[in-house]
């Protein structure tokens, strides 16, 4: 016997995605968008490829809101993109993992390092709810001027402060206040004040 998790609530899956409720991928509006993102991200690497400087507007059609000032260095995987925002004079470099099924919020004069997750999926911990497919998501917020090393993973509902520096390869599984520099699996501040 199926449980009936969504009882009562006549929203629709893609509704209760975007609310940060759980639900269930099947939705076609969900899938549309995936779709949608596939080929914005592939138009975006088409024309990075031609031309690393005009391909900046490809970009922002691929993302939700893209600065003029900011550069992002293909290639670049998104759920959906549209949820993905990121502030003046900040760089990203190349091999972005951004799932975006939650809010991810880039500030301005950051520095994103290659091969960067930014992680807002979650999935519940008990076996049948996973196993009936149920999933979540959590919003990612990164302030003004951090620097997040190469491989940096960000997991969900994480929110870095301002200035913070995380070093390469660390997995960042609870908030980081501003102004520090955290390190590790996962990350702990090992300096204050900087």
């Amino acid at each position: 016997m199926t449980t009936d998790y969504f009882a009562g609530d006549t929203r629709t899956n893609h509704e209760r995605m975007l609310a940060g409720d759980l639900y269930i991928s099947d939705d076609p509006a969900i899938i549309e968008a995936q779709k949608t993102a596939v080929q914005r991200v592939a138009s975006f690497q088409a024309a990075y490829d031609a031309d690393p400087e005009s391909s900046q507007s490809a970009a922002r059609e691929l993302f939700g809101s893209l600065d003029e000032t900011a550069f992002v260095r293909a290639p670049v995987y998104v759920d959906y993109g549209s949820q993905i925002t990121i502030g003046p004079r900040t760089f990203v470099n190349m091999g972005l993992t951004a799932l975006d099924v939650a809010p991810i919020s880039i500030g301005a004069d950051c520095q994103i390092g290659p091969h960067v997750q930014l992680l807002t999926p979650t999935h519940p911990v008990d076996p049948q709810p996973r196993r009936d497919k149920l999933e979540a998501a959590k919003p990612i917020t990164i302030g003004d001027n951090v620097w997040l090393g190469g491989g940096v993973i960000v997991c969900p509902g994480v929110t870095i402060g301002e200035n913070s520096v995380i070093g390469a390869g660390s997995v960042v599984t609870k908030d980081v206040p501003a102004n520090v520099v955290a390190v590790g699996n996962p990350a702990r501040v090992i300096r204050e004040n900087i």
